[in-house]
């Protein structure tokens, strides 16, 4: 399979990169100065597993001209519009559009622009980001990726493609409950960003201070009755899960969303926090701590937008 890797970003860049290192046919779709970058240094991924670096074959987006088999959208959510303009061509009559991102509101915003028979269900389970050198950087070991038909189902082209995925440096599992598994990291996300961001903690120092422990999970139990009334109740091994993973002592975890915070860029809060809080509302659910959260990180977005003093 011919494979389009959309960014050579931190989901991008990493799952991309061990596409290569494999063998696999893959084509970087990236802005110019991140090509001059790659052509000159490589795509290079400092790992837990071992570092290592590949020269990608990169593509601009007026150079796009034919489709290929795959397409692995692993872009932030606020990019999803223009990512979408710039992949268009390369989405043909068999394409299968893989996304990892953060979430779930991009699953109708990619069915509406190309189509459900194109659109897989599909998320992400690592800790990466890029230095200030452009290489990717693993934070922790784990290394999941998930995916499937929407509807459910483990079809033929599913099936090829967790083959094709396969490889040293991808954990990587076809589901026929996708949405099911997608509900689970939305939780877990929702969960993680709302109380690191508040907090502007990791998970281990939030869980030394009075009430942190118990902060944490009532923000959980927000989310989980959100899952559970839109029709996807957390099973118990994701619970089971989920509090080993919160409660965790000295735990170095925190969000993205707050490392783009401690960065001072733009942040998914309104995709991720926001799209939870609004789907809550739609079912008359209460979620206080959500709220909070939702407005601390909206606020922090409208005082970065204004001009330094």
């Amino acid at each position: 399979m011919r494979v389009l890797v959309i960014g050579a970003g931190a989901l991008g860049g990493y799952y991309g990169a061990s596409l290569v290192r494999a063998g696999a046919d893959v084509t970087f779709l990236v802005r110019s100065a991140r090509a001059e970058q790659l052509r000159r240094d490589g795509l290079r991924v400092k790992s837990p597993h071992g570092d290592f670096a590949v020269q990608p074959k990169i593509l601009l987006a007026n150079e796009l001209n034919d489709p290929f088999d795959v397409v692995l959208v692993g872009v932030k959510a606020y990019s999803l519009d223009d990512a979408m303009s710039q992949f268009a061509p390369a989405v043909g009559a068999n394409t299968m559009i893989l996304p990892i991102l953060n979430g779930l509101k991009h699953i109708d915003a990619l069915t509406a622009r190309f189509g459900a028979e194109h659109v897989l269900g599909g998320l992400a389970n690592v800790s990466a980001g890029l230095d200030a050198d452009g290489r990717v950087v693993q934070f922790m070991a784990n290394q999941t990726i998930v995916f499937g038909e929407v509807k459910g189902s483990l079809s033929e082209r599913v099936l090829a493609l967790e083959n094709l995925l396969r490889v040293p440096g991808i954990d990587v599992r076809a589901s026929d409950v996708i949405m099911q598994d997608m509900w689970e990291k939305f939780v877990q996300l929702s969960t993680l960003a709302g109380i690191t961001c508040l907090m502007r903690a990791s998970i281990g120092d939030i869980l030394t201070v009075p009430n942190g422990e118990r902060a944490i999970f009532r923000l959980f139990a927000e989310h989980c009755a959100v899952a559970t009334a839109s029709g996807f109740e957390p099973r118990a091994p994701f619970i089971e899960f989920d509090r080993k993973l919160f409660t965790t002592a000295n735990s170095p975890l925190k969000a993205s969303m707050l490392r783009d915070i401690e960065r001072g860029s733009t942040t998914e809060a309104e995709h991720i926090l926001g799209d939870m809080a609004n789907r809550a509302r739609a079912l008359d659910i209460e979620t206080p701590v959500l709220d909070l959260a939702r407005a601390h990180v909206a606020a922090y977005e409208v005082g970065r937008q204004k001009p330094a003093n």
